[in-house]
């Protein structure tokens, strides 16, 4: 990485850091939080165990951007994690589709305490979810799938070197260090079981995982979808309108939650204020048990 790409880099953390709704008027200690992280993190060699939401923790090692943010913010993806954590409750099923090191998966099933299916196609990374899991006590609750997700059986190449960033590799292409993983549909992965809340971070390749989940995106039981979409999608051949748009064919709305306030705010279109778009399908049920779930402690504040 060359010193500019570097220091542009840096800025755009630091201003991560300095916006994010939970270091609000606590600016200064989230920024002692990253200075001791990049000092801290030198020091040690190996992944570190940080405390995360109530008492459950995460494995995070340098360059691991999405698991570090926490560190520095508490919940990354504020308002789409508190989501989560407030609409889901004990035994309720949540699917994480692209789960990476566990950040989602950590939340549901060692805060929430929901059943939790954990889908991460690269090896290291699938390593370090499941060394969380282990870490966390809650391998009873959450079964851990070493596999991709994508519109049919099969083997798709990824790339493997991009942290949170790994992605399916399109047919030719030069990125570096791939690996072919084992791919499966929503619906073969899940069976007769639908989830709750299904959580899609795919780096583009979503509109494929939706292909892949009719019968699941038909049925009532599935209440709420988080979903990435960031145009991302375009290198595959399709755009965010039209994984949108699918979506709500199976009768979901395009919401925005307000973690604080404990509300939803209807969309007219995708979420242009997160990387992320959240879908309910009952916007009113689901805003009530939002407001009726308990607070969870993140870095001393409750939310």
């Amino acid at each position: 990485m060359n010193p500019l790409t570097h220091f542009l880099l840096l800025i755009r953390t630091l201003r991560f850091i300095w916006r994010h709704p939970l270091n609000v008027n606590r600016r200064l200690s989230a920024l002692k939080r990253w200075f001791l992280w990049q000092l801290g993190s030198r020091l040690v060699p190996g992944p570190v165990a940080v405390n995360f939401v109530n008492s459950a923790r995460l494995l995070v090692k340098p360059g691991m951007t999405g698991a570090t943010q926490n560190i520095y913010c508490g919940l990354q993806e504020f308002e789409e994690m508190a989501f989560l954590l407030h609409f889901l409750r004990k035994d309720d099923l949540f699917l994480d589709i692209g789960a990476n090191i566990g950040s989602y998966t950590i939340l549901a099933a060692s805060s929430v305490g929901a059943r939790t299916m954990a889908v991460e196609p690269i090896p290291i990374t699938f390593s370090v979810l499941m060394e969380n899991i282990l870490l966390n006590g809650v391998s009873s609750i959450v079964d851990a799938r070493n596999i991709g997700v994508a519109d049919k059986r099969g083997m798709v190449s990824f790339n493997s070197s991009s942290d949170s960033g790994n992605h399916v590799v399109e047919e030719n292409a030069d990125e570096g260090s791939t690996i072919e993983c084992k791919v499966d549909t929503v619906d073969r992965l899940v069976g007769n079981a639908v989830p709750k809340l299904i959580k899609i971070d795919v780096e583009g390749f979503e509109f494929y995982v939706i292909e892949g989940a009719h019968r699941t995106l038909q049925s009532s039981d599935l209440k709420a979808i988080i979903v990435e979409l960031n145009g991302l999608g375009i290198k595959y051949g399709h755009s965010d309108i039209e994984v949108y748009q699918k979506i709500i064919s199976y009768g979901f709305t395009p919401v925005r939650y307000l973690p604080f306030e404990r509300k939803m705010v209807g969309l007219k279109g995708i979420n242009t204020a997160s990387q992320n778009t959240v879908f309910v399908r009952y916007p009113e049920q689901t805003a009530m048990e939002c407001a009726g779930a308990p607070k969870f402690s993140v870095l001393g504040r409750m939310v």
